[in-house]
């Protein structure tokens, strides 16, 4: 009866914290709704796949969701952030924006998979300029690149696109580009193509922060 029941995988992670983590007792939990020959999926961008029966997908979210895991759509949606590993501290490094931004924009549906980065200062241990949005805690303010690609002869670093925002300025600003990539990117067009197609100049004057 299981072999006419379909399946449909679900991203988890611990959430925004310091590095990318898991609980024992959270990984018991995720082997528990596995069969001994099923496989988890480490993704480079801080998640794991795992394959559930998608009517029992509401129920087992929610048991994650109690062990304090987070849980995400795979597919064409905006990745949960990738982080840094906070290493001077939450307060310093900005942890309750990364949360923040987190929450507002994981999970929105776009026209191809868009991975946002964000890091805690100049270092860049969260790698923002090489991801398709990418977020740069500078003192007290916040920068905002777009555009950067990891993979490919065409690997290029994103560009800056604002500088020196305030938490406000930099919510605004980034789903106001994720917006504007809805309504205008390309069915299954990546986000640095589509930069690069509508260009930087109309973005900018999209957003008007």
């Amino acid at each position: 009866m299981d072999n006419k029941r379909k399946k449909l995988k679900i991203a988890v992670n611990g959430g925004i914290d310091f590095g990318a983590k898991l609980s024992a007792k959270q990984l018991l939990l995720i082997a528990k709704h596995m069969d001994d020959n099923d496989q988890l999926e480490l993704t480079t961008f801080q998640q794991i796949y795992i394959e559930v029966f998608e009517d029992d997908k509401d129920s087992i979210i929610g048991e994650f969701e109690k062990a304090g895991l987070h849980c995400y759509p795979v597919g064409s949606f905006v990745k949960s952030l990738r982080t840094c590993n906070f290493c001077k501290g939450a307060e310093e490094e900005g942890m309750p924006v990364a949360k923040e931004l987190n929450s507002r924009i994981s999970g929105k549906p776009v026209p191809f998979t868009l991975k946002a980065a964000y890091t805690g200062c100049p270092v860049g241990c969260g790698e923002p300029l090489i991801n398709d949005i990418g977020i740069m805690k500078m003192q007290d303010h916040y920068d905002l690149y777009i555009g950067g690609k990891s993979k490919g002869r065409d690997a290029e670093a994103g560009t800056l696109l604002l500088n020196k925002l305030t938490p406000d300025e930099l919510y605004s600003a980034v789903e106001k580009v994720i917006d504007i990539y809805q309504k205008n990117g390309r069915k299954r067009e990546g986000f640095h193509k589509f930069v690069n197609r509508i260009g930087r100049e109309f973005i900018l004057e999209n957003i008007k922060v």
